[in-house]
């Protein structure tokens, strides 16, 4: 199982919205669990984070993921993945891409760099054998790599949402645009580690066969300033699994 095929499940809508919910000093803290032969265990540790990055020319949101299997699990599977975005602290509108993966041996490097005025992405894929690829590919509006948009779903105004309403976006992904959808089912109250909380609940669906069946990839998102993601189901052509929120620091409200 690769986490990049649990993040593909996780993509969310492109809005315009200004950034209120997210801050620089950002922590969260996941743990992900696999059905195995029936048995929902726990495998690996995920943390995303957020820090304010200076450049030459301007102040930058890094947005970062990392996701490492447990070590009585690494003989198994090891999974050690770095994903990140440099993004405008603002608006979220990526500029750079990083996701450097390892798992089960499996090693590749990829980076885009976003030209918005001409909608084309530079890539560059480096695999273990040091082979490297440069290619453009021409990009639509909107279109966003799997961190940035992640962190794009906190920006939504669910508030303006009933039962059913649906939104469609466009992701970057392994150097192809994907179609996805995201459909709004209302709130719902759940236990977590940082207690009881309301939450925004909604089905993630794409044109993919990544994801499998009709509102069986979930996600719940508190229904607060902050709409941090606290839980989420998936199913996937290899299994079902969880992310459940451990611990959360540094929120901006």
């Amino acid at each position: 199982m690769r986490l990049s095929v649990i993040l593909l499940f996780l993509f969310t809508l492109f809005t315009n919205g200004q950034n209120t919910a997210i801050g620089t000093n950002e922590k969260l803290t996941y743990t992900a669990s696999y059905n195995m032969s029936g048995i929902l265990t726990d495998i690996a540790q995920v943390t995303m984070q957020t820090s304010s990055i200076k450049t030459s020319k301007a102040t930058l949101l890094r947005l970062k993921c990392n996701a490492a299997t447990y070590s009585k699990w690494d003989n198994f599977f090891k999974i050690r993945d770095l994903y990140e975005s440099y993004v405008n602290p603002k608006t979220l509108t990526p500029y750079l891409y990083n996701r450097d993966i390892n798992e089960g041996g499996y090693y590749k490097a990829m980076k885009y760099t976003f030209s918005h005025k001409t909608k084309t992405v530079k890539s560059v894929q480096t695999k273990k054998n040091n082979n490297v690829e440069n290619k453009t590919i021409s990009i639509g509006y909107g279109t966003k790599d799997i961190v940035t948009t992640l962190y794009h779903i906190r920006l939504f105004d669910y508030e303006s949402m009933i039962n059913g309403d649906r939104k469609s976006f466009t992701i970057i992904f392994d150097r192809a645009e994907t179609k996805a959808q995201i459909t709004y089912l209302g709130k719902e109250t759940i236990s977590t580690a940082l207690g009881k909380k309301t939450c925004y609940k909604l089905a993630i669906g794409s044109s993919s066969n990544v994801l499998q069946g009709n509102n069986n990839n979930l996600l719940w998102l508190t229904d607060d300033a902050n709409k941090i993601l606290v839980y989420a189901k998936f199913k996937i052509p290899v299994g079902n699994g969880e992310l459940k929120i451990k611990s959360a620091s540094g929120l901006r409200n």
